[in-house]
């Protein structure tokens, strides 16, 4: 009697060997990209092997979800000093079979800029030296590689002018490659639009290594990488930036207030009358933590306004008595104090330190709402917020300059009829590890009981603030993979809920710049084939 083989034990050879073959291979990749580099004069990149790869990958990973040991790593880490050296990475990636992932300042939601799918080899781009920030303050320009994060271009506007400023985000340490874009709302957005809005030229490098400037790669790529979301049309090199005018002060205040779900709800449900409908100017937003404490809950109202205290004082006293604002509460001081200020750094000199500090276990995710919500559905939204975990909601007026900018004249479709925005997060250190399932699942148990009061057709979503619950490309090799269906999937999930009607004109950009699918990831543009 012949033995038998089970079927499982057959599956498990044939998994074990299709794996031993897969690791062959990769790391055969790798050396020939490391060989590849060292011809071509490269040598500021590190290998697995190397004892600076784990610092190097983790220096810049800003959520730590994505440490764990389920997650992917990279073949190798390079870190161009140079235009030269970043064309060389991309043509070694490309000759050695491995997926590029291009990193700036690590502030990926999840993790795309150094992660893959299904286990994909790959090599990660991170373009920390270039870093370079040349501002011209006669012509109210600014050069700045994509490298640079908000705070050093931040402090070199403020060294450069105190009269000048670049419409950006908080964050002192996101990264120029990433923030602009996907767009980059920020404190003056409501005054002069979005980062993206603000791009005069920009220097790319495609995936066959040209360098492209706004006259060379054309209108439609110039249109794309300008919010179109970053990874998916090769690399930005450096940015040519509008740097805006601002006072020689502006006036800043974060007013806190706790009290009963009523009384808070009370706050939030006026201020979305306010809030979005403040002069130009003004810039009003809501930081609610989750949670509560005796029974009451917590909110923090943080301004900025292209005015003096007084200007300030008499335009909230007419417009939200309530929050009871006083003179107290409110400093004037120059713009690049106040980026230091909501960047939550000690000195206008931390702007430029990149280091990360603290970081924890996150995941989050977006809305945007366009109209009021009533005072009884806020009492309920704050009471469900109240029994949630370690999280938070931040709320960002639109209005302004936002308003009057077509929903396309950027990929960022975001505009007239958008009263403010939201950011969920939950957040957890390594002690609660493993309620890390239990706090995600509230998340999205929120963001389900938040539908009726958002956006819809398609329910909206800001590209900036990535989330993979909305789904994902799937990609399974390095490079090529898409379809009429891919494209198709992609419209119709995260898609339309970023970009809305632009998709398909992102769709016929990536065709032309990047038919091959060099520059992928979970949710990067699809090209036509």
């Amino acid at each position: 009697m012949s033995p038998t083989i089970s079927p499982v034990l057959v599956f498990l050879l044939l998994s074990l060997h299709q794996s031993i073959c897969s690791s062959a291979h990769d790391a055969a990749s790798a050396r020939s990209f490391s060989l590849c580099l060292a011809i071509h004069g490269v040598s500021n990149f590190s290998l697995p092997a190397s004892p600076s790869y784990n610092t190097t990958l983790n220096f810049s990973i800003r959520n730590l979800r994505f440490t764990l040991p389920d997650v992917t790593r990279p073949a190798a880490i390079v870190l161009p000093g140079s235009k030269e050296d970043l064309q060389r990475a991309i043509l070694c990636a490309r000759n050695s079979s491995l997926a590029i992932r291009v990193r700036s300042g690590g502030h990926s939601y999840e993790g795309l800029s150094y992660t893959t799918e299904n286990h994909v080899p790959f090599i990660v781009i991170d373009l920390m030296n270039l870093n370079r920030v040349r501002v011209d303050s006669v012509s109210a320009t600014t050069w700045a590689e994509a490298g640079a994060t908000l705070g050093e271009l931040y402090y070199a506007v403020g060294r450069s002018s105190r009269s000048l400023a670049f419409s950006g985000g908080s964050c002192s340490t996101i990264g120029l490659g990433g923030v602009i874009s996907g767009g980059g709302f920020g404190l003056l957005s409501r005054k002069f639009g979005l980062a993206a809005d603000n791009v005069l030229d920009a220097v790319l490098v495609d995936p066959n290594g040209r360098v492209l400037d706004r006259s060379s790669m054309g209108e439609d790529i110039f249109w794309a990488i300008c919010g179109g979301g970053g990874g998916s049309w090769g690399v930005v090199y450096a940015w040519k930036l509008r740097l805006v005018p601002v006072p020689h002060n502006v006036t800043v205040f974060i007013v806190d207030r706790t009290g009963p779900v009523e009384y808070v709800a009370g706050l939030v449900h006026w201020w979305q009358h306010v809030g979005p409908n403040l002069p130009d100017k003004f810039y009003l937003s809501v930081y609610f933590p989750t949670g509560s404490s005796d029974g009451n809950v917590s909110i923090s109202f943080e301004g900025q306004v292209l005015g003096t205290k007084q200007q300030t004082l008499s335009v909230l006293s007419q417009n939200f008595p309530m929050l009871g604002v006083t003179e107290s509460d409110l400093s004037e001081m120059s713009w690049v104090e106040s980026t230091a200020k909501f960047a939550n750094v000690g000195t206008v000199s931390d702007l430029s330190n990149r280091s990360p500090g603290t970081n924890s276990y996150t995941k989050s995710k977006s809305d945007y709402v366009k109209a009021s919500i009533s005072r009884h559905d806020m009492v309920e939204i704050v009471r469900y917020l109240s029994a949630g975990p370690p999280g938070s909601i931040i709320l960002d007026p639109y209005g302004g300059a936002m308003a009057r900018i077509g929903s396309g004249a950027t990929p960022f479709p975001h505009r007239a009829g958008i009263l403010y925005g939201i950011q969920y997060t939950v957040y957890w250190g390594q002690s609660d590890q493993a309620r890390a399932n239990e706090y995600i699942i509230w998340l999205r148990s929120f963001y389900t009981y938040m539908a009726p009061h958002v956006s819809k057709d398609p329910r909206g979503a800001y590209v900036n603030y990535l989330d993979l619950d909305l789904g994902g490309n799937n990609w399974t090799h390095p490079t090529g993979g898409s379809s009429m269906e891919a494209v198709a999937r992609a419209r119709s999930s995260w898609g339309a809920a970023y970009f809305g009607n632009n998709f398909n004109r992102l769709v016929s950009a990536k065709t032309t710049i990047d038919p091959s699918n060099v520059f992928n990831n979970a949710q990067s543009i699809p090209p036509l084939y």
